[in-house]
C-alpha cells in the first residue's frame, strides 16, 4: 500500500505542475489580449497601424521575452493547433461577417465576389504552384512531392480576409469592403476545398478527368454548403417566430441564435463540406430574418455579443502568429543555410503578387463590361487597392501549411521546415507591410472620396443597425424609387438580360413578400405572442 501511495505522488506532482504551467499560460495570455485592446483603442486614429498589426507586433515582442527567460526554449505560451483555429476561432469571425455584412452592395457584386474568389483563386493557384515547381527544383530545399507543389499553391491563394476587415472601411470604401471582403470568405473556402481535393486525389495515376472532376466536386461543395447554411438560418427563424421564446427569456433567444449559428458550421465540418460558406451564409439569413424575430433587448445583445466574439478570436489569432513566429524548433532546420530560407520566401511573395496580378485585373476587365453605370465599374485605382488588400496571407494559410508539412505541430523533414519557417515569413512581411499601407494607399488614390449617388443607395447600414435592408439588390432598383413614372414592362427573359440586377431583386422582393416573411419572419413580420411587440402596437391601434 505504502509503495502504491509512493508511486502516486509524484504522477500527481507533476499533473499539479502541469496545471499550474496552463494556468499561469492562460492567465499571460489574456492580459496580452486585454494589452492589445488598450493598445489597439490608443492607436484608433493612427493612419498605419490597425489592430490585427497591434496584436502581431506584440506577440513577436512577447515570443522575445519568452525565448529569452526559456534560454531559447520557446517562445510560445499555447501549441498551435488547427483544431483550435478551424472549430473555435474561424466561425465567429465569418459569421459576424456574414451577419453585418452589407447585403446590398454584397449582392449587387455577387458574381464580380464569386469570379474573384472562385476564379480568381484557381489562377493564383495555378500560378504559384507552376512557379514553385519550376524554382524550387532548382534550389537545395530538399524533396518535396507534386503533392506538396499543389498544397503550396493552395495554401499561397488563400487570402486574409480577418486583416481585410481591420483595414478596409465598411462604410468609406462600400464597394471596395465588399468585393475585397467578399472575395475573402470564397477565397478561403475555396483554398480550403481545393486544398482538400488535393490531399484526397490520387496524385500517381493523372488523368484528363481530375480537372473535371475537381470543378464537379467544387461546384457540389459550394452549393450545398450555401443551401445547408440557409437552411440553418430559416430554421432558427422558424422556431423564435413560432415560439416567440422571448417573452419568457431574452437569453434563450440570444443562446438559441448562438447555438445554431455554430451548428451550421459543425454540420458542415461533419458532412464534409465548406464550414466557412455554412457558417457565412447562415449569419445573412438570420440577419435578415431571424435577428427581426427577437425582442429589442435580443436584437442589441445579438448585434454586439457576435461583433465582442468575433474581435476577440482575430486578435487571438493574430496574437498567437507573432509568438509564433518565433518557434526556435523550426528554426533550427534552416539556421545553417538562412540564405536558402530567405531565397523561399521571396520567391513566395514573388508568385503572390503575380499570381494576385493575374486575375484582378482581368477579371475587373469583365466585370465591368457587364456594368453600364460608370459608378458600378472598377476604376483602375480601385483595382489597384483590391490588388493589394487581398496580398495578406494569414492564420489560413499557417493552418494548412501546419496541415500539410508537419505532424501536431512538429517536423523533422528539412525541406518540411523551411516551408513552415517561409510560411509564417510570408505571413509577417504580407501582414505589416501590406497591411501597413493599405490605408495610406487607400487615401492617395482616393482622396476625400465623396460617395456618388449610387454608392449611397447601395450602402446601407450594416443589418443589425437596420430593419429596412432586402436582401438582394440595390434600392435604386426598386420599383418604390422610380417617382411614380411609369417604365414599360419588358418580357422576362429580355428583362433579365439587360438589367439582371433589377429583374433579380424585383421578383426576390415579390417572392420574399409573399411567402418567405410570413412563413419566417422578418421586418414587418414580428410575431403575434402575449406580450411581443407586434401585440402591443394592436392593442394600440
Amino acid at each position: 500500500m505504502s509503495s502504491e501511495l509512493s508511486a502516486t505522488l509524484p504522477r500527481l506532482q507533476m499533473l499539479s505542475t502541469s496545471d499550474h504551467a496552463s494556468i499561469v499560460s492562460m492567465n499571460l495570455f489574456v492580459a496580452l489580449l486585454c494589452a492589445c485592446i488598450v493598445i489597439g483603442h490608443l492607436l484608433e486614429e493612427n493612419r498605419w497601424m490597425n489592430e490585427s498589426i497591434t496584436a502581431l507586433v506584440i506577440g513577436l515582442c512577447t515570443g522575445v521575452v519568452i525565448l529569452l527567460i526559456s534560454g531559447g526554449k520557446s517562445s510560445h505560451l499555447l501549441v498551435f493547433s488547427e483544431d483550435l483555429f478551424f472549430i473555435y476561432l474561424l466561425p465567429p469571425i465569418i459569421f459576424n461577417a456574414g451577419f453585418q455584412v452589407k447585403k446590398k452592395q454584397f449582392f449587387v457584386n455577387f458574381i464580380t465576389i464569386v469570379m474573384f474568389g472562385a476564379i480568381g483563386t484557381l489562377i493564383s493557384c495555378a500560378i504559384i504552384t507552376f512557379g514553385v515547381t519550376q524554382i524550387f527544383k532548382r534550389m537545395d530545399i530538399g524533396s518535396l512531392e507534386l503533392g506538396d507543389y499543389l498544397a503550396i499553391g493552395a495554401i499561397f491563394a488563400a487570402t486574409d480576409s480577418v486583416c481585410t476587415l481591420q483595414v478596409l472601411n465598411q462604410d468609406e470604401t462600400p464597394l471596395l469592403y465588399s468585393l475585397v471582403f467578399g472575395e475573402g470568405v470564397v477565397n478561403d473556402a475555396t483554398s480550403v476545398v481545393l486544398f482538400n481535393a488535393i490531399q484526397s486525389f490520387d496524385l500517381t495515376h493523372i488523368d484528363h478527368m481530375i480537372p473535371l472532376h475537381f470543378f464537379g466536386n467544387f461546384l457540389y461543395l459550394f452549393l450545398t454548403s450555401t443551401l445547408l447554411g440557409v437552411l440553418t438560418g430559416l430554421i432558427s427563424a422558424y422556431i423564435i417566430k413560432k415560439l416567440y421564446i422571448g417573452r419568457h427569456s431574452t437569453d434563450r433567444e440570444v443562446a438559441l441564435m448562438m447555438l445554431m449559428a455554430y451548428l451550421s458550421y459543425m454540420l458542415a465540418e461533419l458532412c464534409y463540406l465548406s464550414g466557412i460558406l455554412t457558417v457565412f451564409f447562415c449569419g445573412i439569413v438570420m440577419s435578415h430574418y431571424t435577428w427581426h424575430n427577437v425582442t429589442e433587448s435580443s436584437r442589441i445583445t445579438t448585434k454586439h455579443a457576435f461583433a465582442t466574439l468575433s474581435f476577440v478570436a482575430e486578435i487571438f489569432i493574430f496574437l498567437y502568429v507573432g509568438m509564433d513566429a518565433l518557434d526556435i524548433e523550426k528554426w533550427r532546420f534552416v539556421s545553417d543555410s538562412p540564405g536558402t530560407s530567405v531565397a523561399v520566401s521571396s520567391v513566395l511573395l514573388a508568385l503572390v503578387l503575380v499570381g494576385r496580378a493575374a486575375f484582378v485585373f482581368p477579371l475587373s476587365f469583365l466585370s465591368n463590361l457587364t456594368k453600364k453605370s460608370p459608378d458600378l465599374k472598377i476604376s483602375i485605382r480601385q483595382q489597384v487597392i483590391i490588388w493589394w488588400a487581398g496580398l495578406m496571407r494569414g492564420a489560413v494559410s499557417i493552418a494548412l501549411a501546419y496541415n500539410q508539412f508537419t505532424m501536431s505541430g512538429h517536423t523533422q523533414l528539412r525541406a518540411n521546415a523551411i516551408m513552415i519557417t517561409s510560411t509564417i515569413t510570408v505571413v509577417l512581411v504580407s501582414t505589416m507591410v501590406f497591411g501597413l499601407m493599405t490605408k495610406p494607399l487607400i487615401r492617395l488614390l482616393l482622396p476625400h472620396q465623396k460617395p456618388t449617388t449610387s454608392m449611397l443607395l447601395l450602402s446601407d447600414p450594416s443589418t443589425p443597425k437596420s430593419v429596412t435592408v432586402p436582401l438582394l439588390g440595390a434600392v435604386q432598383y426598386s420599383e418604390a424609387d422610380l417617382d411614380g413614372h411609369d417604365i414599360p414592362r419588358r418580357s422576362s427573359l429580355r428583362a433579365l438580360l439587360s438589367t439582371p440586377t433589377h429583374t433579380v431583386h424585383r421578383y426576390w422582393r415579390k417572392f420574399d413578400d409573399a411567402f418567405m416573411r410570413p412563413v419566417f419572419g422578418g421586418r414587418g413580420f414580428v410575431p403575434v405572442a402575449p406580450g411581443s411587440p407586434t401585440e402591443l402596437v394592436q392593442q394600440w391601434q
